[in-house]
């Protein structure tokens, strides 16, 4: 990678107000929403130690996990592939694509209702539906199919947009961040042929009408991977929108594409890892969907294919910590490089301060001067829920440290590493930061040296610009084109953090950085004496679920009296829930075939959990998966002694299902504004009928 282009991409950036518009917004909110999901668990830097012990037991061990992992999976009925490169990947996807038929030409969907690309000739006339996959990003497949005449289409209504704009996510978790409605309202318009609006919901349930046919009539559905479970061979998928669970459910072959350092040992580590993952990446206690799968539903076959794609390598070289990483996106929206330049500056399928190190490590050293990008402040180790050490990995990788392995450091000379530390040689910086690092080193290991640096640097900033306040960096640090350095404050930090003053809540004197933390985390704790079918009903309230009252003799009736003011008259319906006779006697029709068009489905949870407000739903019957996943409102019966107290408690109930889903309140996305709106894929309405026992 060529500074000057990356310099030229950092200024195009920075010029842009739209993007830092964008940029500020997406920070803002996704850290205000870690914060306030963080202040629910009291417990969780405990939880992030373990969690950081876990990911290092996995990696240091990986070769024993992925064999516990692929013999139980192959058990479990699931066809497991291993590829080493981005190319074997591809040649598995397409192999397996060889095998179907080309489908109905009843079943093809309009080109122009799904993307802009064009189509090649010389094969089957195929429609994969993608969920949202880092891996295939990494890979480039979409590209590769669409070379051999494939049709492929992103579901995540991010990376849909960004599909048809022909661009790379922005985001690991936000793709289409840099994006402004308006920009989103003209696309659809151009692409789609709808009248232009900027209205949010309005856009996203245009992608709904014209996405939902392609979940119906794809043949092949395609998905990331979040965790592998080496005790059970199953696999864990996050999902808000509902397209995850579309596209690993309704197609004939579901492929899951998993980088193969995505392990964890047992369910009881999976509950850990998701205790930590959506409140860090969304703001959420649980997303909307946590599916558990296990087996192939009847009639389907799935496939998962392990990546490596260099991370063995990675794994022995000293960035192996950067394999712990579990893809939460919370290290981008804390940085403030990051949060000015946005991803498509890095120019990486991974941006940000976890991409700037395996983007190296897995690319080679062309991508190193990404780790210049960052300020070293270390907000990036202070989000990350596992606790890697990033600042530690973006110097390493600054020093030339990327992808080295035993047979690198014999030709090396400027790398030694032992088992504790990298010394290095400077071989990733310029000449001048290096002279800066040096002088900066002499002075930042003299503490009284150091606090005399601080006051001349305020004196300095002040005679350079007295009225601004603000001084022009020089323009061969790559920010002098268009950032200014503020001028530093009065008083050092140092000199602040010996003021004083005393906690209201323990009656301590503290420094006042560590009173906000404490008052926020006292504030915080949840009441431990709820009820569990009280909290129940309040955190799925809190998620815009509902929940009706009822008992056993009365929940057909009650169900009726829902529909009836809907004005609803066709349901789906797994069996043997209601009491039909009653349903037919009101004039409600119950179907069991696949209708879109059916408004309300209903079905029975296996569970409830008291901390988030989900249920659990399994996924093996065709029934239960139609009623609970295409119509627009999910009518839920759960019993209150059906409702467990957290996620680790139920997990188990799921290696008795094919496929099961956590499903914490209706679908909904974030991905245009970051404006929350309901209903995407999934059902727009999750309404609970609680009976009591």
């Amino acid at each position: 990678m060529d500074r000057k282009q990356f310099r030229a991409r950092i200024r195009k950036s920075l010029s842009n107000e739209a993007l830092q518009a964008a940029l500020d917004a997406n920070a803002e909110r996704r850290i205000t929403g870690r914060v306030n999901a963080f202040a629910s668990l009291p417990d969780w830097r405990e939880r992030r130690r373990q969690a950081h012990a876990v990911r290092a037991e996995v990696i240091e061990h990986l070769e024993g996990y992925l064999e516990q992992f692929v013999e139980n999976a192959t058990r479990n009925g699931i066809i497991v592939h291993r590829a080493q490169n981005s190319n074997e990947a591809i040649q598995i996807v397409l192999d397996i694509a060889r095998s179907l038929p080309p489908r109905r030409e009843e079943r093809q969907v309009n080109k122009e209702e799904i993307s802009a690309r064009p189509r090649s000739s010389g094969f089957p006339n195929l429609l994969f539906a993608k969920s949202k996959s880092m891996v295939s990003e990494e890979i480039n497949l979409n590209h590769a199919l669409e070379a051999q005449g494939m049709r492929v289409v992103e579901t995540d209504l991010g990376e849909y947009i960004v599909q048809l704009r022909n661009e790379r996510p922005s985001h690991i978790i936000t793709p289409a961040v840099h994006l402004r409605r308006h920009e989103v309202g003209q696309l659809f318009h151009e692409k789609l042929g709808v009248p232009y609006t900027d209205d949010i919901p309005t856009m996203t349930n245009t992608a709904r009408k014209v996405l939902r046919e392609v979940f119906l009539t794809a043949d092949v559905g395609v998905s990331g991977v979040n965790f592998g479970v080496a005790e059970t061979g199953g696999i864990c998928l996050v999902t808000n929108e509902g397209n995850g669970r579309m596209v690993t459910s309704l197609p004939p072959i579901h492929i899951a594409l998993m980088g193969m350092e995505r392990l964890v040992r047992t369910l009881d580590d999976l509950a850990l890892m998701l205790s930590l993952l959506p409140r860090s990446a969304t703001g959420q206690k649980l997303s909307v969907y946590t599916q558990i799968i296990h087996q192939p539903l009847p009639g389907q076959q799935r496939h998962i294919i392990l990546l490596d794609n260099g991370r063995s390598r990675l794994r022995q070289s000293p960035l192996r910590e950067s394999l712990y990483c579990i893809r939460c996106g919370a290290c981008l929206n804390a940085c403030p490089v990051f949060r000015e330049i946005g991803g498509h500056a890095y120019d990486s399928v991974y941006p940000g301060p976890i991409g700037s190190v395996i983007s190296a490590g897995l690319f080679g050293s062309e991508f190193v001067p990404l780790a210049q990008a960052s300020s070293l402040c270390g907000a990036c180790k202070e989000a990350c829920p596992v606790d890697i050490d990033l600042p530690k990995l973006l110097v390493r990788v600054r020093a030339g440290g990327t992808t080295v392995n035993s047979e690198q450091l014999s030709v090396n000379s400027k790398l030694s590493v032992s088992s504790n530390q990298l010394s290095v040689g400077g071989g990733g910086l310029s000449r001048m930061s290096r002279l800066f690092l040096k002088t900066y080193s002499r002075i930042a290991t003299h503490s009284r040296l150091f606090a005399l640096s601080q006051k001349f640097a305020s004196l300095g900033t002040f005679l350079l610009s007295p009225f601004s306040g603000y001084v022009r960096l020089p323009a061969f640090t790559g920010w002098g084109y268009s950032k200014d350095l503020p001028r530093f404050a009065g008083k050092t930090f140092r000199e602040r953090w010996e003021g004083k003053q005393v906690n209201k809540y323990t009656g301590k004197q503290v420094n006042s950085e560590a009173a906000r933390i404490e008052v926020s985390s006292v504030t915080s704790l949840p009441q431990s004496d709820s009820n569990r079918v009280e909290q129940f009903i309040e955190e799925l309230t809190k998620v815009s679920g509902q929940v009706i009252r009822t008992s056993k003799e009365e929940v057909t009736n009650k169900v009726v009296e829902f529909l009836q003011a809907r004005n609803i008259r066709h349901i789906h319906a797994e069996p043997g829930i209601l009491d039909e006779s009653v349903l037919q006697r009101a004039g409600i029709a119950v179907s069991r075939e696949r209708d879109a068009g059916i408004r309300a489905g209903a079905t029975k949870a296996l569970c409830g959990l008291a901390d988030s407000g989900s249920v659990l739903e399994a996924d093996g019957e065709g029934d239960k998966l139609v009623a609970s996943l295409l119509p627009e409102i999910h009518l839920v019966l759960l019993h209150t002694s059906d409702i467990y107290p957290t996620l680790k408690d139920a997990l188990p109930l799921t290696r008795r299902t094919k496929s099961a889903v956590f499903i914490t309140g209706p679908s909904r996305t974030g991905d245009i504004e970051m404006s929350h709106t309901i209903g995407v894929h999934g059902p727009r309405e999750v309404v609970v009928f609680l009976v009591d026992d």
